[in-house]
């Protein structure tokens, strides 16, 4: 077995009087794909930064491979002191690092590298952090939440960017998609410790949920051996005077193992205040068109959406899915077409800007808008402690002000605020954003039993597949098509991965829909710059058929290997690792053959132009 990279041993650390960590351990090898899991505040982040050696703990050791290089993607990357996302990028490079990396993968990511990081939205903050971090193609990866404010473009082309890396990948992710696509080992942190095994996220959720059931058991079976010898110790035999003094000790440790157990933390209680049903028929729009400047938003686009839909919109950020959504529910005028809105219609929207309440107020005054102790909830009122505890917030951040909550306490205030008014149409915009796993779950059922309709913008996949009937995409020039299903099933209905657009051409036009510049009124007789394949890619695409042959060769004599029967009896440690390998090589065997034919499409769309 190879040699660790970083390894932690006993590490233990205490926030507030209360320890988040006590005997953490955690071994990182090279090629390692390992997703860090766990509720929002159990302490991800932080054991990540100690990782990362940011962070110094109470107790324990950390150790790092001499020569071993490390890079930390934090969820809020810091600027100061650059005056362009270039400079950012190219700080981060170490000696011997080819600089021409920083202002390829700025490129790849859609950035140009002269942006004045002072006025970066969240997902241009986002693209240049990565780049940063991928630049020197380092050891060890350590990446903080990666997809947050990224587009489904770049969440694809990251995904196939780290699968075919040899780096070690430790991450932490709420899109269960990414994890399931990248990882092969899970470490599961859980009331302070950590629990690891050797399958990747896809498997996590049906494990965890076999750990928590035999913990539970092992509960009751405490209970009843508490009561068991509280039974013998008041009606027992009392003539052996030491054999009772010692049941009695082993009493006071089983009531004080009992005591100190921490159970599993509980899960959201979301339910959404419904009004009376509307109409059959909820939105109906024909024709409609919107353009900003030179540019179409919509273009002639037509639907119907009727009670109990689920209707996903998804695209790039810039392609006008806010702006769709704003019509469709009356919100914004179209410059051509018509809206008709059903009868008895009462709407609940949830904003994906988390940050437009005032950081200074209070979680209770966010939740009551400063009137008393009392949140109207379905039209009647309710405590705000009682409401609150159906987020997951504790009583004692009811005066907690909005600026020290995480993301996640965000995403969940977001929440409590939109479902507490009665509606029969419920608009969210990047509802999943910052939310545990165990809310994402808790989320769907809801969605799942709302008896209203629904229409929400998401970049989540896995979310899209689970709730949505049908799914909006935008195809260029402000053309949109509806497609049956979610999102895979727009992908299988399509034929191409919408996400599988030059990440740079997304971004630009994001940048066109925030302002129409001179470039968009150029002669139409002008034409076009010819697209050229970078000497990355056509390097890539020579040597991969190569590396494919000897990668399908390496599995044939695994698998003859693995077919012998006795195999697993004779030897079990190298059955493991040869299965271990043999997993391996067909991960970078796939990854391999999408990327020679991603090049290879995109050779022949620029020699056919």
């Amino acid at each position: 077995m190879a040699p660790p990279l970083i390894q932690l041993k006993d590490i233990a650390l205490t926030f507030g009087g209360a320890p988040l960590f006590d005997g953490v351990e955690l071994s990182v090898s090279a090629g390692d794909r390992l997703c860090l899991i766990g509720r929002n505040g159990s302490g991800k982040s932080t054991l990540l930064k100690i990782v990362a050696g940011l962070i110094e703990p109470d107790r324990g050791s950390r150790f790092v491979q001499p020569g071993a290089t490390i890079r930390y993607l934090p969820q809020e990357p810091d600027f100061d002191g650059f005056k362009t996302t270039l400079a950012y990028v190219e700080a981060g490079l170490a000696p011997g690092d080819e600089n021409y990396q920083a202002a390829y993968l700025l490129e790849q990511l859609g950035l140009h590298g002269d942006e004045d990081p002072a006025n970066l939205s969240g997902g241009e903050a986002r693209r240049a952090a990565l780049a940063r971090m991928l630049a020197p193609d380092p050891d060890i990866l350590l990446i903080d939440e990666p997809t947050n404010h990224l587009d489904l473009t770049t969440i694809e082309w990251l995904e196939s960017d780290l699968a075919q890396r040899k780096s070690a990948i430790v991450m932490i992710s709420h899109d269960r998609r990414f994890l399931g696509n990248l990882s092969r080992s899970t470490a599961w942190l859980d009331r302070g410790v950590i629990r690891q095994i050797d399958r990747g996220f896809s498997q996590f959720e049906a494990w965890r949920d076999e750990v928590l059931a035999e913990e539970e058991r092992d509960q009751h079976k405490l209970d009843r051996k508490i009561v068991m010898e509280e039974h013998w110790l008041r009606y027992g035999v009392s003539g052996r005077r030491k054999r009772n003094v010692k049941r009695l000790a082993g009493l006071h440790e089983l009531r004080a193992q009992r005591r100190d157990y921490r159970g599993p933390t509980g899960s959201a209680n979301l339910a959404a205040a419904e009004a009376d049903k509307s109409g059959k028929l909820v939105i109906e729009a024909k024709g409609i068109s919107k353009a900003w400047g030179d540019r179409s938003i919509v273009d002639n686009f037509s639907i119907r959406i009727n009670r109990g839909d689920r209707i996903g919109i998804v695209g790039p950020n810039g392609a006008g899915k806010t702006t769709l959504i704003s019509i469709l529910t009356g919100a914004l005028p179209p410059d051509s077409g018509s809206i008709r809105l059903g009868t008895n219609l009462e709407v609940a929207t949830l904003d994906q800007h988390r940050d437009s309440l005032d950081a200074r107020t209070s979680l209770a005054e966010a939740l009551t808008g400063g009137r008393g102790d009392q949140v109207m909830v379905g039209g009647k009122p309710r405590h705000v402690i009682g409401y609150m505890k159906d987020f997951l917030f504790k009583q004692e951040q009811a005066r907690t002000p909005l600026e020290a909550l995480s993301g996640g306490e965000r995403g969940r205030l977001m929440l409590a605020r939109a479902l507490a008014k009665p509606s029969n149409l419920l608009v969210l915009d990047e509802p999943t954003n910052d939310l545990d796993l165990e809310t994402l779950d808790v989320l769907e059922e809801m969605l799942g039993d709302y008896e209203g309709t629904v229409i929400l913008i998401s970049h989540d996949r896995d979310f899209l597949d689970r709730v949505v009937t049908s799914v909006i995409a935008p195809e260029g020039d402000g053309k949109w098509i509806e497609y049956a299903g979610g999102y895979s099933d727009m992908l299988a209905q399509r034929g191409a991965d919408l996400t599988r657009q030059p990440t740079k051409a997304a971004a630009e036009t994001a940048a066109k829909a925030a302002s129409s510049d001179s470039a968009s009124k150029a002669p139409p007789s002008a034409p076009a710059p010819k697209r050229k394949m970078s000497f990355n890619d056509k390097h890539a695409l020579e040597t991969l058929p190569k590396t494919i042959a000897k990668l399908e060769t390496e599995i044939a004599k695994l698998q003859a290997e693995l077919d012998d029967p006795q195999l697993y009896a004779k030897d079990r440690a190298k059955f493991d690792k040869l299965s271990a390998a043999l997993a391996k090589a067909h991960d970078e065997h796939q990854a391999a053959e999408h990327r020679w034919l991603e090049l290879e499409m995109l050779r022949e769309e620029i020699e056919s132009a």
